[in-house]
């Protein structure tokens, strides 16, 4: 299968030193992968805001970080008031006082109240980031088996820092490692040098130890 790096407004150079045939990918595959990369990385980075946002909300010591946070309420509406009444005079009687920090309680109460239902919200928000993800990388895959795989056979022996620099940065070199991860374990490519840690590492992580090795880092065909 011809090389697709050249077409329309993907500029990248062509790993097989070939002119793609014209009428052979109509759509820009590469453009279209990079399109998806960006979707995928921003499911993730959604995914990571809403699974940390539950573990400060709703985690193992939630219960006491919630009473922390409505003893500051409590003293921020204590401030407010002094502000209020040395700027604007305004004073109240002991017994407002008391019915408004009574509210404040009646209020906190209601929301611990709705605490389960509010983790089980976010908890939807996550499976949903889950499943875009998941979405995403299958769609990379599909497009990548017109792209990528077939220029990274042509020019085995390559390593990911050429491809990376092949692909003029385009891409991320974590997302490169798993899309070859597949061709890996289909026994179509063989990786040089193993990166256990990059294994069980999550790509945002992955993608500073890949490109500190992404030298050594050779993949070679198998077909």
């Amino acid at each position: 299968m011809p090389s697709v790096l050249n077409h329309n407004n993907f500029i990248a150079k062509n790993i097989n030193n070939d002119t793609p045939d014209a009428g052979a990918h109509p759509i820009n595959v590469y453009a279209l992968l990079k399109e998806r990369e960006a979707c995928w990385w921003q499911a993730r980075q959604q995914l990571i805001e809403h699974q940390e946002k539950k573990i400060f909300w709703y985690g193992e010591n939630s219960l006491i970080m919630w009473l922390l946070w409505q003893l500051v309420g409590y003293v921020v509406v204590a401030m407010a008031l002094m502000l209020l009444n040395n700027m604007l005079s305004i004073s109240l009687s002991l017994w407002q006082y008391i019915a408004l920090f009574i509210l404040q309680t009646i209020f906190f109460v209601g929301i611990l109240a709705a605490k389960g239902r509010l983790a089980n919200k976010l908890q939807n928000e996550i499976d949903k980031d889950e499943l875009l993800g998941e979405e995403a990388f299958n769609e990379m895959i599909i497009l990548a088996e017109d792209s990528l795989y077939p220029d990274v056979h042509a020019k085995s022996p390559i390593s990911l820092r050429q491809l990376g620099d092949y692909l003029n940065g385009e891409f991320h070199l974590s997302s490169l490692h798993c899309l070859l991860q597949k061709e890996i374990k289909a026994g179509r490519l063989i990786m040089e040098q193993q990166l256990l840690e990059v294994g069980v590492l999550p790509p945002e992580l992955a993608d500073v130890e890949l490109i500190e090795h992404a030298d050594n880092i050779i993949y070679k065909s198998t077909l």
